[in-house]
């Protein structure tokens, strides 16, 4: 059986790309969180769930 390319050429483009080093995230203070929460829930109207339209 024919395979898609060879096992020769298989991580060429991942070992190709230089690495970056990831930047630290930090999470919203909890007020902040529940600001964005009641500005979506009251001010947005939006439903829960992924269907908020």
């Amino acid at each position: 059986m024919p395979t898609h390319g060879s096992l020769s050429k298989a991580g060429k483009v991942r070992n190709q790309t230089p690495k970056i080093e990831a930047h630290e995230r930090t999470s919203p203070s909890p007020k902040n969180r529940s600001r964005r929460n009641y500005e979506k829930r009251v001010v947005l109207q939006r439903k829960p769930g992924q269907n908020w339209m």
